[in-house]
């Protein structure tokens, strides 16, 4: 696409309502009570347009490799993994030779080793809520993260899909808490790898895994190539998030430059840098990772509270606290409402937000059973593609490394089973052009 041609479509009104979206958003996070929630309304706008600006999305690290036989997606988040588990060491070792412990260890009044919040406990419900919410984010077209962003986007199957995802994440909570009561939730493995090999073996290890799965995904593209059923990277780069066609002379116009700017995709590896250093900032300012789906319970208690809905079970006290103090109160609701803000904004400066409906109501099904499933899943599994994968391996704890397993078996089996026709948003996996003759 060349300079005119861009002009000629773009949505300029939409920067001006970006600009009023930016303004506003900063006079609301200066009008919290607190810092931190203010730091988590920004940090989670600026996560969201990272993701949006990238096309950056967990999901896709599966989906596209799959379906595409290229591994970009998967390679960044990898890459993503890494820099923030390098990150993260120095947090982590800081902290604990200042005195602090494990939060599974620490007691009242206990400095708490940022990210440790994060190692969970591993068992029969990490494994089976995984593979649920990896059917769930394949069908839905999108992860936690990526529903957010999507949302913010315009993209229909996000706005079915939010709301089911939400509610559905009290029953996945609740089953949670009552498997981990019971003898049967004690079943299983809760490790912090500095626990026995120390924060820099840790990492170590850490790379290490995450090395041999890049090695993997390169090899895998290499079978992809041979049998000729590998698509080039950036083939499903829209025209206007290219670089511009024109020449040297008319780079420097205001429009190139803005396009440079505001426009054009930012490749997966440029995101998947951002993303870790937000993450990490995050965690240095919070004392805790990133996280998305607990503030979901959180939202649907308060949602389904207005109704005269109450849960009196011990489960639900801790939430039934944070929602009695205001749910804007919460750290992690302002920054779920940051991503959806930041994607918005990031369409709006491109010029090109629009709302897309453009789907059957066998498809609306389909994006409600990918919400209800993300739900309960993710609750079940004690979180999602962030809090479980994203914000667990790079803090050390096997869980994540568990759930990565899980989540993928869960995806690849909806990649299968809804490939096609059956879904919009699953196409089928790519084929050498020889099996179309």
């Amino acid at each position: 696409m060349n300079t005119q041609t861009f002009v000629g479509r773009f949505k300029k009104w939409q920067v001006l309502l970006g600009v009023i979206v930016i303004i506003a958003t900063l006079v609301f996070a200066r009008g919290l009570n607190e810092p931190k929630l203010m730091v988590a309304l920004i940090t989670g706008s600026l996560l969201g347009y990272t993701l949006t600006r990238s096309r950056f999305g967990f999901a896709g690290g599966i989906k596209r490799i799959y379906v595409r036989g290229e591994g970009s997606l998967t390679k960044a988040i990898l890459i993503s993994l890494a820099i923030a588990a390098v990150l993260f060491t120095y947090i982590q070792y800081k902290a604990s030779v200042g005195g602090a412990l494990p939060a599974y260890m620490a007691g009242e009044g206990v400095d708490i080793i940022p990210g440790t919040q994060n190692v969970h406990m591993v068992n029969i419900a990490t494994i089976v809520g995984a593979f649920i919410f990896g059917i769930g984010m394949i069908i839905a077209g999108g992860c936690a993260s990526g529903t957010l962003a999507d949302f913010g986007e315009g993209e229909g199957h996000a706005i079915i899909a939010l709301p089911f995802f939400i509610l559905f994440t009290i029953p996945g909570h609740y089953l949670r808490e009552v498997i981990d009561r019971n003898p049967i939730g004690e079943i299983g493995v809760k490790a912090y790898l500095p626990d026995y090999f120390g924060h820099f073996g840790a990492l170590i290890i850490t790379l290490a895994g995450l090395i041999f799965l890049y090695y993997l995904t390169k090899s895998y593209e290499r079978m992809r190539k041979a049998e000729g059923t590998y698509l080039d990277p950036k083939s499903d780069y829209e025209d206007f998030e290219k670089e511009l066609t024109d020449s040297v002379e008319t780079e420097s116009t205001f429009w190139a430059i803005y396009h440079k700017l505001f426009v054009e995709r930012w490749s997966f590896n440029t995101g998947a840098v951002i993303l870790s250093v937000i993450s990490a900032g995050y965690l240095v300012f919070n004392g805790k990772a990133w996280g998305v789906t607990s503030s979901f319970t959180k939202m649907a208690v308060w949602f389904v509270g207005l109704f005269g809905v109450n849960f009196a079970d011990p489960a639900f006290a801790s939430i039934n606290e944070t929602v009695a103090k205001g749910i804007l109160n919460d750290g992690g609701v302002l920054l779920n409402i940051g991503i959806i803000i930041g994607a918005l904004v990031a369409f709006l400066m491109a010029g090109r937000f629009n709302f897309n409906f453009e789907f059957d109501s066998r498809n609306a099904l389909l994006f409600s059973l990918g919400g209800i499933c993300m739900g309960f899943g993710s609750r079940l599994a004690k979180g999602c593609n962030i809090g479980a994968f994203y914000s667990s391996i790079p803090n050390f704890s096997i869980s994540g490394w568990i759930f990565m397993v899980s989540i993928s078996l869960g995806a690849v089996a909806a990649l299968k089973l809804f490939a096609g026709y059956k879904s919009c948003l699953v196409p089928p996996r790519h084929r050498h052009p020889d099996d179309f003759k």
